[in-house]
């Protein structure tokens, strides 16, 4: 991408809304993923999917985690994004570039 993707509250669906909270996603790690991210390798045919690893040294769920990944899988329409859903795993040594 050759310019910066903005997510704002109005992208975010009512179906993806209650996925990050429930998963402990916020928006602007969304849009971090999405601009920051390595492709997912897990995206299926014409949907893209954009991964990232955050710091993360706290607490959820009760207990603690050095990292979060975050994974974004969105499409194009009319050349917008579209969100589709996103997902979150907590843990530590996660691959930084899709390798």
């Amino acid at each position: 991408m050759s310019s910066k993707i903005t997510i704002n509250e109005s992208d975010i669906h009512r179906h993806l809304k209650a996925r990050m909270q429930q998963r402990g996603i916020a928006l602007n790690e969304i849009e971090i993923t999405l601009n920051e991210g390595f492709d997912a390798q897990d995206a299926k045919e014409g949907t893209f999917g954009k991964v990232y690893v955050f710091k993360y040294n706290a607490l959820w769920e009760g207990r603690y985690f050095e990292q979060k990944e975050v994974t974004v899988y969105y499409k194009y329409r009319r050349k917008k994004i579209i969100l589709l859903t996103a997902k979150a795993r907590y843990g530590k040594n996660f691959s930084k570039g899709g390798a």
